[in-house]
């Protein structure tokens, strides 16, 4: 899935944190949000109840209507693993498409 591969590569994109303005950090919120809500749906409609559990919580995480505050230090963790996540449910969906 195209919006999970690049709500990755946002993700991975921020990591060197400081460098980007704020609202690039509040548009990130928005697709990732957006990306792990289809993925949910899209993980729904195929019975992956796993990958609708992982893809939730990464929307409700990542939610920019109601933030969570962390410290940089922690979202970094945050981000380089929910990338990995996405990266692995693109893969996957690629996978088994074919």
């Amino acid at each position: 899935m195209v919006l999970a591969i690049i709500a990755g590569a946002m993700l991975l994109l921020v990591i060197p944190s400081g460098i980007w303005p704020y609202g690039y950090y509040q548009f990130l919120r928005w697709v990732v949000m957006l990306a792990g809500l289809v993925c949910a749906y899209q993980a729904h409609k195929e019975n992956k109840t796993m990958w609708v559990w992982i893809m939730g919580i990464i929307a409700v995480v990542f939610n920019p209507i109601a933030p969570i505050y962390l410290d940089k230090v922690l979202w970094s963790i945050i981000d380089i693993v929910v990338a990995v996540f996405m990266f692995s449910y693109a893969s996957t969906n690629k996978n088994e498409n074919k």
